[in-house]
């Protein structure tokens, strides 16, 4: 059974960092992609950035390209959310996705929630003064 767990969500100021780490355990996701997505109140869960593992290539959304650098520990079957520059704005839960399907090129330029089957609990980011 497949499983990632979030952590590193926590209240921080505007302008502030955090670092997210999204633990993958029962599989391998080396050669598969992993992503984040986010969802705010009242709102749908959003993709926010993916990485290819075989390649490293990456993918965001245009709210955070700048602020946000994902990244992945092959060794430790780990992915990060590098997240700077916070605005309050960036307030969500965050979730870990991934899945076991090989990566294809997406056709909307950008990976969607359908292209993952593997998600975690989420962890909870609140940018605020």
């Amino acid at each position: 059974q497949v499983q990632l767990v979030e952590s590193g969500g926590e209240q921080v100021q505007p302008g502030g960092s955090l670092r997210l780490s999204c633990a993958a355990s029962g599989s391998t996701f080396s050669s598969y992609p992993m992503g984040w997505f986010r969802q705010a109140p009242g709102k749908e869960r959003e993709f926010v950035a993916a990485i290819i593992w075989s390649n490293g290539r990456t993918y965001y959304a245009d709210s955070v390209i700048g602020r946000f650098t994902i990244s992945r520990d092959n060794a430790k079957n780990t992915v990060y959310l590098q997240m700077n520059s916070l605005k309050p704005e960036d307030t969500a839960v965050y979730y870990c996705a991934g899945t076991l399907r090989p990566y294809a090129p997406y056709s909307s330029g950008r990976p969607k929630e359908a292209d993952f089957d593997c998600w975690g609990q989420g962890t909870q980011v609140t940018v605020s003064s």
